[in-house]
């Protein structure tokens, strides 16, 4: 057992991501009626995705793009070392989480962009806005099925309860062959 821990996550991710889970639940929560308390909820969730954004240029060293997003074959090649039981332990996110981080943000700020838009002049009561808004937000929660489904393989095949981590900021140090 390791008594010492490294720091991951800054102030500003964890805030984020707990604001944000809880955000999206509360707009799915409130989606069945289109009332102004679920408006603002959809643009506090679009002010964390911004806010995140700029973090993911200004943040900390694991907080940066430049850290955690990979080309897409890195992000197959993991996963099917997944497949092969051969991942490799990530101190920051794996090449998958990273995936997951922009897919996450990109959906979350499509779907407040079309709920916005259902709120202007030009798009009130249009179709395929409102269709698009729906898919946009059924994609989220698909993704937040298999985001925490990837958290608890990840913890559980590296001994590391990364729900945990998230909350404190802190994971054990790199080890030899991990990837720091």
């Amino acid at each position: 057992m390791h008594s010492s821990k490294t720091q991951v996550w800054d102030l500003f991710v964890r805030l984020f991501h707990w604001s944000l889970a809880i955000g999206i639940l509360i707009a799915w929560l409130s989606s069945k009626d289109a009332s102004t308390f679920h408006m603002n909820v959809g643009y506090i969730c679009a002010a964390l995705v911004l806010a995140r954004c700029i973090w993911g240029f200004i943040g900390s060293r694991y907080a940066r793009f430049t850290h955690f997003v990979r080309r897409p074959a890195a992000v197959l090649t993991y996963l099917n070392r997944i497949l092969d039981k051969r991942e490799d332990r990530y101190i920051g996110h794996n090449p998958a989480g990273g995936a997951m981080v922009l897919a996450l943000i990109s959906l979350v700020a499509m779907t407040a962009a079309s709920g916005w838009m259902l709120n202007t002049d030009t798009f009130w009561g249009v179709l395929w806005v409102q269709q698009m808004h729906f898919i946009f937000a059924i994609c989220i929660c698909l993704l937040v099925v298999l985001h925490v489904s990837g958290v608890l393989l990840a913890s559980s095949r590296h001994s590391e309860n990364l729900i945990w981590a998230m909350i404190t900021g802190k994971k054990r140090p790199a080890e030899p062959g991990d990837v720091a």
